[in-house]
């Protein structure tokens, strides 16, 4: 396998002294401005005190510094600073859309606008990155493929390096006070415990790492070396394993696929393996074949599985999508299904074509990577905005009756879809109220007179109800289930169990039976709402002595599928089965105990 054809296009000319400078003061500059955000957001200073200012801080400090220590070649080189205008002016836009979505009010679960697009942003300027050096190499546009990937290996590398590098000189400097604390000097410790010095510091590391990455050559390409050879390696493994599993899906059909819950990702990251594996071997196709003709055969035939693998996992986001409709995570599921579906279908045409082995592939990877920087800035501006494409779906499926309106997720379209979604429920509380549609009002108000998407405690016990008749109509019965006592109602309003049962906007089930065949009636009351990856919760209250009181805390998680909503179903409809230990406690002189071993968690159905 020849890889020597990657060291053709290396840096062309060593940096000059103030470049390195500028290379290490720049990185230490970026660490100083991001220590200067932290303590002005703890001072309140102005722009820190507001979260519009800190995205656009935070922003323009991570991107162009980045772009523009990754890329200086000269200080006197005027496109390299209309080049980092640029990116400066691009970012600053796209930061303000992202300020504007999340803010709005203070409830708004901001993480949820903030990642995405620190995501995606980063993402676009990776791409990005190696056109804008190529234009600075040759001082035009018109970037050649074999420079694109150089300088995208160069760039991974290099930041790989730097966070080396960072990771080895932190613990050097723990070592270095811990050393001197033995003989009680705390100095150095301290030192290094301090904000600025760890800003500083880390901003130096960073830098003396990203300048080791572009002036050490040789090491860096030997490391590149290493890993295109392991993928070229591997790629026929991968090619294989896609083919079998093509081959496998006629004996097994597509249903075990869907009730997996995560096939779309599992065929995505198969695409996303497959397409780096096969630019590793294929490199900037100026190199010599790197197989023999039969196994070649091979990866070609894996290669044509590819468009399979896209088109299931954009068939399987559209199965949710039509069940479940849109959500912003499904948006980014599209939006990175498309890219790898593009890359998929171009590589799978690029083998079918006649010519030199996969030539095809440099023009797909140019059209794809442009592609992925449109949709990167458009996933983060209004043109496909997910929060507002996520609450117009989300309402036009209320609308349309596909969702009830007791089972409409307030919760997140008030906490986690941004600006979009607080604007929303202001104006769905407006039609519910011109509808008459009470219950929906009433939560309406519930969930925006939270400050959090979670509540804790306290705040749970302070907005609980207080009125037996209103936890009556909160509170479901579950099918086939007797009525409750009347005193127990005014117990559970006493005790201090339960109180995410006595919300407004709660979704509680009641199940009322014998459960010990004490001739008295118990109370099976959960926490039915499906909020995350949490556990059906369930307190059990029994009667005695003619009161009542509480027996425990149960709770169910479906392991296998981790579907809450399949135990919630099952509890409304009263579909529960009582079990009993096969070995009873066995006492000796008073004293009790309980059969152990391997056999000891054996039950049995109790008779109905």
């Amino acid at each position: 396998m020849s890889t020597t054809h990657i060291d053709t296009h290396a840096e062309p000319a060593a940096l000059a002294r103030p470049v390195k400078q500028f290379i290490v003061l720049l990185a230490m500059l970026q660490g100083l401005l991001l220590y200067v955000a932290e303590y002005g957001r703890e001072a309140a200073w102005w722009p820190f005190s507001t979260l519009n200012g800190c995205v656009y801080w935070y922003t323009l400090v991570l991107a162009v510094p980045t772009m523009m220590l990754l890329s200086v070649r000269r200080l006197d080189e005027r496109r390299f600073w209309w080049q980092a205008t640029g990116v400066a002016v691009m970012f600053a836009l796209l930061a303000a859309w992202a300020g504007w979505s999340a803010t709005g009010n203070a409830g708004i679960v901001s993480d949820r606008v903030l990642w995405p697009f620190g995501l995606a942003t980063a993402v676009a300027l990776f791409v990005a990155l190696p056109y804008l050096q190529s234009a600075l190499r040759h001082g035009r546009w018109n970037a050649r493929y074999a420079d694109l990937f150089e300088l995208a290996w160069q760039n991974g590398l290099t930041l790989v390096l730097m966070l080396l590098f960072i990771g080895i000189c932190w613990p050097l400097l723990y070592l270095w006070g811990g050393l001197f604390q033995l003989i009680d000097i705390e100095f150095f410790a301290d030192l290094f415990r301090e904000k600025p010095f760890v800003y500083l510091a880390t901003g130096l590391m960073a830098g003396l790492g990203i300048l080791i990455g572009r002036t050490q050559q040789r090491p860096v390409q030997i490391a590149r070396r290493v890993l295109l050879a392991i993928f070229t390696g591997l790629l026929p493994l991968v090619a294989l394993i896609a083919l079998l599993f093509v081959l496998s899906l006629p004996l097994t059909g597509l249903e075990p696929l869907w009730n997996t819950r995560s096939a779309a990702l599992i065929l995505m990251s198969v695409v996303a393996v497959m397409v780096l594996f096969v630019n590793a071997v294929y490199q900037d196709g100026q190199g010599a074949m790197p197989y023999p003709r039969w196994l070649r055969w091979l990866v070609d035939a894996g290669i044509l599985t590819l468009p399979w693998f896209s088109g299931l996992a954009l068939y399987a986001l559209m199965l949710r999508i039509n069940q479940y409709g849109w959500t912003q995570e499904r948006i980014a599921g599209m939006v990175a299904a498309v890219i790898l579906a593009s890359h998929a279908l171009g590589y799978a045409i690029a083998v079918l074509r006649r010519g030199s082995w996969l030539s095809g592939i440099r023009r797909v990877n140019v059209a794809v990577s442009l592609l992925a920087i449109v949709l990167a800035v458009l996933f983060n501006s209004p043109v496909l905005d997910p929060h507002r494409i996520t609450v117009n779906s989300q309402l036009a499926r209320l609308a349309a009756g596909k969702v009830e309106s007791k089972d409409f997720d307030l919760r997140h379209l008030r906490f986690y879809s941004g600006r979009q979604g607080w604007l929303a429920m202001q104006g769905l509380q407006k039609e519910a109220e011109a509808n008459g549609d009470v219950e929906l009002a009433k939560r309406i108000v519930a969930v925006l007179q939270r400050s959090h998407a979670y509540q804790n405690s306290e705040e749970l016990a302070v907005n609980a109800l207080k009125d037996a008749a209103a936890l009556r109509e909160v509170v479901q019965l579950a099918a086939g289930s007797p009525a409750p006592a009347d005193d127990w109602w005014m117990y559970l309003l006493g005790d201090k169990s339960m109180t995410e049962c006595k919300q407004i906007d709660s979704d509680c089930v009641l199940l009322v039976r014998d459960f010990d065949r004490d001739g008295q009636a118990d109370h099976l009351l959960c926490d039915a709402s499906d909020k995350g990856a949490r556990p059906l919760s369930c307190q059990l209250f029994s009667h005695h002595g003619g009161s009542w009181r509480s027996e425990g805390e149960l709770s169910f998680w479906d392991r296998q599928n981790g579907n809450k909503k399949a135990l919630s179903d099952a509890l409304r409809r009263g579909e529960i089965t009582l079990y009993q230990p096969r070995w009873p406690m066995i006492g000796i002189d008073g004293q009790r105990s309980s059969v152990s071993g391997k056999n000891a968690d054996a039950f049995k159905e109790m008779e109905p």
